[in-house]
């Protein structure tokens, strides 16, 4: 025990600098991570004189009068004594364990705290998130998913909040179902304290992620900062039930900026925690689905598809139809911007001509008015 009390304070130690980097007023995460690309380390940063930090464009002047690089480190240190008592894995957005599909995001934390079994880079993972005043409804998908996702052996991305998260955290652990809940807190602690039993059952084929240090309370301001290492980590994010309003559906609006595909439940429409899924399906911010299966034909986790075979299909179109198919061949999906830009054609004959294709079964329509050719429907 107290070995590996030693191997901790050794390894904490070697993010003295990045913490300390997060601690400095004015600088943000992706600041930090200009300048640390500029100067080659985090330790750069508080080495290099002031003079000339003033010369580069990320340091703006008035920050740099207030920057106090020595009162940063010392408050570093004190909370690497403090994360010393709650041990626990620190990853830095450099290291090979930090999520690579979080790290491509400008505003990825420099530093991620993590306890468990984690492996936060498989082939699959995905996030399930809803409401919290969770309806028989919701209990049903999340079950169905668990035993969807299993099928695939998919990681679970959720938040451990009451309702949806905590619901399919449990069917995941049920399953032997990989899961990890990035919390709004540090990891002195369980919030709900209802799911601590939960979250211990977690360890083995997971575990828990937050970006706060030991002794940060859950306050509401770090739940939508929360979400964005949710949307962040993911290849998709799912909406199982959700109000009008709510984390969900914050979650959701990161997920289509960050280009991840959303998928949602729709619901009865008299229904209050159906409303928010129906919206974002409305509004072309999430796919509309009723079961996993969809959501593996949308992601092609199925069978491998043979694209070769389904090539002749696209003989029988016209010479402006071609043109879009031939531009979305070869690329993971092109937005309508960028397919007006590229042909030339006016902004209603691209309309026109996609929903063709749509309707053709052809081409696929995803959240941000992005297309992709729907190989999946065409080789069914």
């Amino acid at each position: 025990m107290v070995t590996n009390l030693i191997l901790f304070i050794l390894t904490t130690t070697d993010h003295l600098y990045p913490l300390a980097l997060t601690l400095l007023n004015g600088i943000g995460s992706k600041k930090a991570k200009q300048l640390i690309e500029i100067l080659g380390s985090a330790e750069a940063v508080f080495l290099e004189k002031k003079h000339l930090l003033a010369k580069l464009p990320q340091v703006n002047p008035h920050v740099l009068k207030t920057l106090n690089r020595s009162a940063a480190l010392a408050a570093a240190e004190e909370k690497l004594n403090l994360i010393a008592k709650y041990p626990c894995s620190i990853f830095y957005y450099q290291d090979e364990q930090y999520p690579n599909r979080l790290k491509s995001q400008d505003d990825a934390p420099l530093l991620l705290y993590g306890k468990g079994n984690l492996n936060m880079n498989v082939s699959k993972i995905v996030a399930v998130v809803g409401t919290r005043n969770m309806t028989h409804y919701g209990r049903q998908i999340c079950e169905e998913l668990a035993n969807g996702l299993k099928s695939i052996n998919a990681t679970v991305v959720s938040g451990l909040a009451l309702g949806v998260d905590g619901e399919i955290h449990k069917n995941c652990v049920k399953n032997d179902l990989p899961t990890i809940a990035v919390l709004g807190h540090g990891l002195d602690r369980t919030y709900p304290s209802s799911h601590r039993d939960l979250a211990d059952a977690m360890m083995d084929q997971g575990g828990l992620l937050t970006e706060f240090i030991p002794g940060t309370l859950p306050d509401r301001e770090n739940f939508p900062m929360r979400n964005r290492i949710v949307a962040g980590m993911v290849d998709a994010v799912i909406v199982v039930e959700s109000g009008i309003k709510g984390g969900s559906l914050i979650t959701c609006e990161l997920a289509n900026d960050y280009r991840k595909e959303v998928f949602a439940f729709p619901g009865d429409v008299f229904a209050e925690y159906s409303r928010g899924c129906n919206k974002i399906i409305a509004n072309h911010k999430a796919h509309l689905v009723t079961s996993c299966d969809e959501i593996l034909q949308y992601m092609e986790w199925g069978a491998p598809i043979s694209k070769q075979s389904t090539l002749n299909l696209f003989e029988t179109l016209d010479e402006d139809q071609q043109v879009i198919i031939d531009l979305l061949k070869d690329k993971n999906d092109l937005s309508m911007d960028a397919l007006i830009v590229l042909t030339d054609f006016s902004v209603g004959k691209i309309n026109n001509l996609l929903l063709q294709l749509e309707l053709m079964g052809f081409v696929l329509s995803l959240p941000a008015k992005r297309y992709k050719i729907d190989w999946q429907k065409m080789s069914a």
